[in-house]
């Protein structure tokens, strides 16, 4: 048991009350270690105000939806009329609607722009290993929350969206059927299905990703954080003061408290101009056909996903029979090349080439909507693996060779155009696209480890470099 501190009589009164609780919780320890005394490269730019971004979102999400929940109804009857009762009837209800709505696709633009920060600066790489590992974990059920949520409206698109999505599920040999049927919970998308999106969005994940944001920030201060330069403010061989605390670092409060109030500003103007002048945004942020009442019975002309689900979707759409012949010869040739070119034992040749024949088997044998799940699938997962595919010898895009960073935004511009063709229908031309849009995206991870090595890389200073801003 620990030992009670003791302090002087003569001390004020709210001395005296935190002394009371550190007694017997370690408030001040907790403010010490993650904000007051945790030390943070001096060099963060304007890329670093995405961080507290997502948190300032989620924690408005949490407060809209709770007011959301005291008048929606989870029920398929009632559904549609609750939201026109909350945007009509309620005491500012629409604009509490409007900000949870908004602040959905907002959550995705600081989430992927966040992920984008990490990649450009290697904030993936040893010893963060874990932090990337819980932030994909975050995004992973961030998506899972907002699809989940995009049915409650319970509108021509909610419905038909759901409907579409679920019985993707329907595609996995053997369980597909029974796995889509426990989704929905009944044969089509109905009461059953609302009720149990409505639990898991309400309830279930958001606990999941409160969980996953608690690990993501204690990983990052048990590490510390990356920087624009790649450099270790915290190493055995940096520099420090007498105190041991980081020449290179500053404390995270007062200077960045204060610095990430620059972009929470920024942010809320934003924000609020697109809450009061543009809701909808054009049907990007609410479809007008979300704003038509559920009907079975009619199908939109066109289903298509919100866009932060787009670039994956236009994945999903471009696996198609012939796409998949395309596919069976890239793995017959990586094998080949594979064991012409990589130093192999004989076992392992044969094992490579074995694999390979079994991998056509299947790919021939299923149906190519099944791939196209994967494919889905795995552009999201295969994030997970970047902190061991990455084998360039440095962090940071900095100090890397400049066609990196062409690289990296044709890898942007072709998420872009990805997920532009996701809300568009179906055409050829459109297909074609996607089809060369998914090899470069998943191109650009399952090659990384080959061309990240490639070219001439800079020196790295021993310290990070710092100019005022």
């Amino acid at each position: 048991m620990a030992e009670f501190k003791e302090i002087s009589p003569e001390a004020p009164m709210s001395q005296k009350a935190l002394n009371w609780v550190d007694n017997r919780f370690p408030l001040s320890k907790l403010y010490n270690d993650h904000l007051g005394q945790y030390y943070a490269p001096k060099n963060f730019n304007f890329w670093y105000f995405f961080g507290s971004l997502n948190l300032l979102v989620l924690v408005m999400q949490i407060i809209t939806g709770i007011f959301l929940t005291m008048h929606y109804k989870p029920d398929a009857a009632l559904a549609f009329a609750s939201v026109e009762y909350i945007m009509r009837d309620v005491s500012w209800g629409w604009l509490i609607r409007y900000m949870h709505s908004t602040g959905a696709s907002a959550f995705f633009v600081v989430v992927y722009l966040h992920m984008y920060r990490g990649l450009i600066y290697g904030s993936y790489r040893k010893p963060r290993e874990l932090v990337w590992v819980f932030g994909c974990a975050i995004f992973l059920v961030l998506m899972a929350e907002a699809f989940m949520g995009y049915l409650l409206p319970w509108g021509q698109m909610s419905y038909w969206g759901a409907q579409v999505i679920v019985n993707l599920f329907s595609a996995i040999p053997f369980v597909g059927p029974d796995l889509a049927l426990l989704i929905r919970g009944d044969y089509v998308v109905g009461d059953a299905t609302l009720n149990r999106f409505f639990a898991f969005h309400v309830i279930a994940m958001p606990l999941v990703l409160l969980g996953l944001v608690v690990a993501h920030i204690i990983a990052l201060h048990e590490v510390g954080s990356n920087n624009p330069d790649g450099v270790e403010i915290k190493g055995p061989n940096a520099p420090k003061d007498a105190n041991g605390n980081p020449l290179d670092g500053i404390p995270f409060h007062p200077y960045y408290s204060v610095h990430d109030i620059l972009g929470v500003v920024g942010f809320l103007m934003v924000f609020s101009a697109v809450v009061f002048f543009a809701p909808e945004l054009g049907g990007f942020f609410l479809e007008f056909n979300n704003f038509i009442p559920a009907d079975p019975l009619v199908t939109p002309l066109h289903i298509a996903p919100v866009w932060y689900f787009t670039p994956f979707y236009s994945m999903l759409r471009a696996i198609t029979a012939e796409m998949m012949y395309l596919l069976v010869a890239i793995v017959l040739i990586a094998a080949v090349v594979a064991v012409l070119k990589m130093r192999l034992s004989k076992l392992s040749k044969a094992v490579v080439m074995g694999g390979s024949l079994i991998a056509v088997v299947l790919m021939l044998a299923i149906d190519a909507k099944f791939w196209g799940v994967v494919a889905m699938g795995g552009a999201v997962i295969i994030l997970f693996a970047l902190p061991w595919l990455d084998n360039s010898p440095v962090l940071s895009i900095r100090y890397r060779p400049d066609w990196n960073k062409w690289l990296y935004g044709a890898f942007v511009i072709n998420f872009l155009i990805l997920g532009y063709l996701g809300i568009l229908p179906p055409s050829v031309i459109g297909e074609r696209v996607s089809q060369v849009g998914t090899l470069f995206y998943f191109g650009f991870f399952l090659l990384m480890p080959w061309w990240s090595r490639l070219g001439e890389f800079k020196t790295v200073p021993s310290r990070v470099t710092f100019k005022p801003h």
